[in-house]
């Protein structure tokens, strides 16, 4: 028995060997991922896994007129791995074979090795995981090759050759085939293995390329994004170029075969036009399938992606291999995917793109709706103010209409823009002018601001609210007047506001109401609009602070990080640290 167990191992050993070959196979590789399997697959399946059947009986030890030998193994492993019909067309090549070759066994084995198949297909049926482990192809195996045993007592004739074949055999051939069946397994899951290190690989490039292509990306598709993209694509990559299109031209090309394949030329290749054409990807193996225009193009392979916004097509990336006279010139199935991947994250990031500008459109009319509602809040109380000097102190009165006219000026000119906290300070002291000229000593004003402070940039019109709020809410309900302290401070990382009375204070039940929109008294549109624009452009940290004491007065202050304030960009520099 022991002799026979190691016989049967060592020629086990030429079946292990034509499944380490035929897990390099790509249809076997199909079948285990369960991608995109033919017909024309499972048929080969079948016939390959019936055949390794046959030669497992051919390579068995005739005992007893009976054979020793690992059939078995090719049915019930092509079961585990294809299914029910894939196991049993394997059990019956194998089956049917064996059957064929006679013995007092012929029929009992035919029947088990069709069985084995069908059980094992059975298994990978009802199994949830994406491949059988090769414990539980073991104890399948095992059993598999006792029920052969059974079926060997119970139909082979006579009893006693049958008893006989089966105490010298049935160990022997259980422990090796239930073995093989398990190392078949364990190649495998090599094989599954080596997909997830190849899928880890194509995800890590994937996502650098990804990363270093997103500042272009966000500006769109065009020449110059996509000529970054393509640079940066290839040299993360093995490919001999790297090419993206939009609709009707070439964008980009990097690599060989530029002297012909230029940006701003037509798209020239027939492979190229077949995706523009079906949305779909294209593999390109030859010359002849790339269908270059050129006759001398170098480039040999290809794989085409078409690339999408909102499932619009927009435009392809296309992987070129191609050159030299290797092997190296045909595109990989890694490269493929690789392909496939970044045609995905490309479309994204150009969906990304989009969005932003889409809300970078809608925070600048969202503002200038704002500023709009501002604006005239302010005439109103400047121009209350000039009427009352109109008939008493008509020069007066002129020259604040010159202070106003001057104020507007400036204000529309820079609507929804950015001007230095120098220029806003002005627009302060002009409107400050104004509402003096009508309180007189009453109303008092002390500025403390650092002068480094001057140059930096801020949205317009965004202390003159807060400042006519501590006039009109905070001073004038005061009989005697007060005085209104303003300061801006150079801190180190920020620039800090600060806006501050000494009036007759804010209710304690109304202080947490004061950002909310339509509170207080008129339109209710001062601070909340203050608010909601530097929480808009900047961030919420950038919120306005509000304290307040009944009868001791009201202090309101914000601060901003110096990163957002050092140009005038509108809106693109505040975007892109935003967002």
């Amino acid at each position: 028995m022991y002799e026979l167990l190691i016989i049967l191992a060592e020629r086990f050993s030429i079946i292990a060997l034509l499944a380490f070959v035929l897990s390099k196979a790509e249809f076997f590789k199909k079948i285990i991922y369960n991608s995109r399997v033919t017909k024309k697959d499972l048929l080969l399946t079948m016939v390959i896994f019936g055949v390794i059947g046959i030669a497992g009986t051919y390579v068995g030890v005739p005992i007893k007129d009976a054979i020793a030998n690992s059939r078995v193994v090719g049915p019930m492993v092509a079961g585990l791995i294809g299914g029910p019909l894939v196991g049993l067309g394997a059990g019956l090549i194998a089956g049917v074979h064996r059957f064929f070759l006679g013995g007092f066994t012929a029929m009992s084995c035919g029947v088990s090795t069709i069985l084995e198949g069908f059980s094992g297909g059975l298994i990978r049926k009802y199994y949830k995981g994406e491949h059988v482990p090769w414990e539980l192809a073991f104890v399948a195996g095992f059993i598999g090759e006792a029920v052969q045993m059974l079926i060997i007592l119970t139909t082979a004739k006579p009893f006693s050759q049958a008893l006989e074949l089966v105490d010298i055999i049935g160990l022997p051939m259980m422990i090796v085939n239930a073995t093989g069946i398990a190392i078949f397994m364990i190649i495998i899951k090599s094989v599954f293995d080596e997909k997830e290190q190849i899928s880890a690989m194509q995800a890590k490039i994937a996502l650098e390329i990804a990363s270093k292509t997103l500042p272009y990306l966000r500006k769109g598709l065009n020449e110059e994004s996509a000529q970054k993209t393509a640079e940066i694509i290839y040299n993360s990559t093995n490919v001999s170029a790297v090419t993206l299109t939009d609709k009707k031209k070439i964008l980009a090309h990097v690599g060989i075969a530029s002297d012909h394949h230029k940006p701003g030329t037509p798209v020239l290749t027939k492979a190229t036009k077949e995706v523009l054409k079906t949305r779909k990807i294209r593999i390109a193996k030859s010359k002849e399938e790339i269908g270059c225009s050129h006759q001398d193009c170098p480039l040999s392979s290809a794989v085409v992606v078409p690339l999408f916004k909102y499932d619009k097509l927009v435009g392809t990336l296309k992987l070129y291999k191609g050159g030299s006279k290797s092997r190296n010139d045909v595109i990989s199935n890694t490269e493929i995917e690789l392909a496939k991947g970044l045609g995905h994250l490309i479309s994204y990031q150009l969906e990304i793109a989009d969005a932003e500008y889409q809300r970078k459109l809608a925070t600048e009319a969202k503002l200038n709706a704002l500023q709009s509602q501002i604006n005239p809040h302010f005439l109103f109380n400047a121009l209350n103010t000039v009427i009352s000097f109109i008939r008493t102190k008509p020069d007066e009165a002129r020259e604040l209409l010159i202070n106003l006219s001057e104020y507007f000026r400036h204000n529309l000119k820079n609507v929804g823009k950015y001007v230095t906290i120098e220029q806003e300070l002005n627009n302060i002291n002009a409107y400050l002018y104004i509402e003096k000229a009508r309180f007189g000593d009453k109303l008092n004003i002390e500025q403390d601001i650092d002068e480094s402070v001057m140059s930096y940039y801020m949205p317009s019109f965004t202390l003159q609210p807060i400042v006519e709020n501590a006039v009109k809410h905070g001073i004038l309900p005061k009989g005697d007047g007060g005085t209104i302290k303003i300061k801006i401070k150079d801190k180190v990382d920020y620039i800090s506001f600060c806006v501050e009375d000494d009036g007759i204070g804010i209710k304690q039940e109304d202080q947490q109401n004061l950002l909310r929109k339509g509170f207080g008294n008129g339109a209710g549109i001062g601070l909340y609009n203050v608010n909601e624009r530097l929480t808009t452009i900047f961030c919420k940290e950038c919120s306005l602070v509000v304290k307040s004491e009944e009868k001791i007065g009201t202090k309101v202050s914000f601060k901003i990080p110096k990163a957002y304030l050092k140009r005038d960009d509108v809106y693109e520099e505040i975007e892109s640290v935003n967002y």
